[in-house]
């Protein structure tokens, strides 16, 4: 009989998620993902197949998470769920910048092979949820290439995170494509 295990799957992705979010795959060592989930190597190699896994896991813990905002689906459905997300969504953890899905797309050469799948699941499942709230408003173009451009923008202000610059800019420039796309 194995010895009973000390920790939660759910709080190592919780302690892992930051290292990975501010490091990259790449450059977390198995020794800081040691240190900071509190859980030896042979017990992460128990719950997780491998570094890599622990990756995948985190990623998916994180997007589930973000479901669970529900900034895209609150009723009604319409233009004010979409500015809320894009300026609340691109850094939903404490002390980290970006989206850690979006940060994910800069690694793929180097990320287990699922998480470009991962990723672009996701990205296909919040095009469709702001192509809902987009067709709520009955705007003059079509809802998808609208979803479209909201995506993109969102990936660019994701992105923008890790540059110097306050939420004030942020929220400025969320306000301004808003009131853009609000007229097409």
């Amino acid at each position: 009989m194995g010895r009973p295990k000390h920790f939660s799957r759910e709080g190592v992705l919780e302690r892992a998620l930051p290292l990975f979010w501010k490091y990259g795959f790449a450059d977390t060592s198995l020794q800081e993902l040691e240190k900071a989930t509190g859980v030896n190597k042979s017990g992460l190699y128990a719950e997780f197949a491998d570094k890599g896994d622990l990756y995948l896991e985190s990623l998916r813990h994180y997007l589930r998470k973000r479901q669970e905002d529900e900034l895209l689906t609150a009723k009604p459905l319409g233009w004010k769920n979409i500015e809320r997300f894009l300026k609340f969504a691109p850094c939903t953890l404490e002390g980290q910048k970006g989206c850690f899905s979006i940060n994910s797309m800069n690694q793929f050469a180097v990320l287990p092979p699922a998480a470009q799948e991962i990723v672009s699941n996701s990205r296909a499942f919040l095009k469709d949820l702001i192509a809902r709230n987009v067709e709520a408003e009955k705007p003059g173009m079509k809802a998808t290439l609208l979803a479209e451009m909201i995506l993109t923008f969102f990936t660019g202000i994701s992105m923008e995170q890790h540059l110097k610059g306050s939420k004030a800019t942020t929220n400025r420039k969320v306000g301004d494509f808003m009131r853009v796309v609000r007229k097409l």
